[in-house]
C-alpha cells in the first residue's frame, strides 16, 4: 500500500471537488469511500463557498460520525487560489489565512492537515518562502503534516526539494491527459520518489460515459460551473474528444469493467509497463488518483482494483498514440504547470 506523510494509504483516494456541487450526498459519498478504503481524501478551500467548502462538510460529517473517524482519514488540502479573480497569492500572509482558516472551518474535529498546498506556484513570492512559512510555522508545528505541490512544472520540484521535504505533486494524470509523461513532471517525482496525486483521471467526467452529447454537457453546466473551465468541453471540440471514450470503451467492454475503471487503473499501475508503452511513468513511480463522485454508487464503481496485462496496456497505448485531443485543459486565464 502506498504511503505519504508516513501513513498507509488505499491505492485509489478520493477528490472532494464535487461535493460542493451535490452537498446534500456528502455523508454517504464519504462513508462510501471510506468503507472501499479510498481514505486519502483531497479537497480545497476554494471548492465551493465558503460555509460550504470541503473543510466545511467535512466538519459536518466527522459531527456526525463516530469518534475516530477522522483518524482513519489522511486529508490533503489546497488554498492560496481565488477561482472568482482566477489568480493565485502564495504570500506569507496568504499562506497563513489560508491554513488557520481551513483549521478554524474543521473545529477540531480533525487537528492536523495532512498536506497543504498553494494550488499554483505564485510567480511573485519566491518559492523559499512560501514553503518555509509552511514547514517552519506548520510542519514544524505539527499543524500540518507535510509540503504538497500542484500543478507545476519539472523545474519547479527540481527547485522545491531543495528547500523542503515533499510529500506529494498533485497533476492531472488521465487518459484524456497525458502532459505530465513528456514534460518532465513524472520523471522529476519518480527521480525523488515522490507519489503523484492524479486529480481527474476519468477526465473530468468524460471516460465515464456520462457525457454522450453536447445536450448533456450543456445540461451539467447548469449546475457545475467547472464544466465551462475545460476548452476541451467546448462545443467546438466536444464531438472530437468524445471519440476517446469510444476508443477506450471498447477496450473497457472486452476486460468487463467500465471506461472509468479502465481509466482510473491506468493511472495506478502505468509505471509497471515503463519498458514497453510510448506513453508511459517511470518504472518505480508512485500514483495515486483520486476520481471524485457525489453518487455513494459510483464511489463504489471507481474503487474497485483492476489488473491491466501488458496486451491491455499496449491497446490502450495504441489508442494514446494515434488520438489527438481538441482544446487545452484550462483556458489561458487559469495559470498552470507554474
Amino acid at each position: 500500500m502506498p504511503q505519504i506523510t508516513g501513513k498507509e494509504i488505499g491505492p485509489i483516494g478520493y477528490g472532494m471537488m464535487g461535493l460542493a456541487i451535490k452537498p446534500d450526498q456528502t455523508f454517504e459519498a464519504l462513508d462510501a469511500a471510506l468503507e472501499q478504503g479510498c481514505n486519502f481524501w483531497n479537497g480545497g478551500e476554494f471548492y465551493g463557498p465558503p460555509d460550504g467548502n470541503s473543510l466545511a462538510l467535512l466538519e459536518k460529517y466527522l459531527a456526525a460520525r463516530p469518534e475516530g473517524t477522522a483518524d482513519k482519514i489522511v486529508l490533503s488540502v489546497k488554498g492560496c487560489f481565488s477561482v472568482a479573480t482566477r489568480t493565485v497569492d502564495g504570500s506569507p500572509e496568504a499562506i497563513r489565512r489560508s491554513i488557520d482558516g481551513c483549521l478554524a472551518q474543521l473545529k477540531g474535529r480533525k487537528t492536523k492537515i495532512d498536506i497543504y498546498q498553494c494550488a499554483r506556484r505564485d510567480p511573485n513570492v519566491p518559492l523559499e518562502v512560501a514553503l518555509g512559512v509552511i514547514e517552519n510555522e506548520y510542519v514544524k508545528t505539527g499543524k500540518v503534516g507535510g509540503i504538497g505541490l500542484s500543478e507545476v512544472r519539472a523545474e519547479t520540484i527540481h527547485e522545491a526539494v531543495k528547500i523542503a521535504t515533499i510529500a506529494a505533486v498533485e497533476v492531472e494524470l488521465s487518459l484524456w491527459s497525458t502532459e505530465i509523461l513528456d514534460n518532465g513532471v513524472a520523471s522529476a517525482c519518480a527521480q525523488y520518489g515522490i507519489p503523484i496525486v492524479a486529480y481527474s483521471p476519468v477526465g473530468r467526467g468524460l471516460l465515464s460515459g456520462q457525457y454522450q452529447s453536447w445536450a448533456d454537457v450543456e445540461k451539467a453546466a447548469e449546475t457545475n460551473p467547472m464544466m465551462n473551465m475545460s476548452p476541451r468541453f467546448a462545443k467546438e471540440n466536444f464531438d472530437t474528444n468524445l471519440e476517446l471514450l469510444h476508443r477506450v470503451k471498447t477496450i473497457a467492454d472486452a476486460k468487463g469493467c467500465t471506461p472509468a475503471q479502465l481509466a482510473i487503473n491506468w493511472t495506478r499501475v502505468l509505471s509497471q509497463f515503463s519498458s514497453s508503452l510510448k506513453k508511459a511513468l517511470p518504472a518505480g513511480a508512485i500514483v495515486v488518483p483520486i476520481p471524485g463522485s457525489t453518487a455513494p454508487e459510483r464511489v463504489v464503481e471507481n474503487s474497485k482494483l483492476i489488473d491491466l496485462s501488458e496486451d491491455e496496456m499496449k491497446q490502450i497505448d495504441e489508442v494514446l498514440d494515434k488520438f489527438v485531443r481538441a482544446g487545452d485543459r484550462y483556458p489561458s486565464s487559469i495559470p498552470t504547470n507554474t
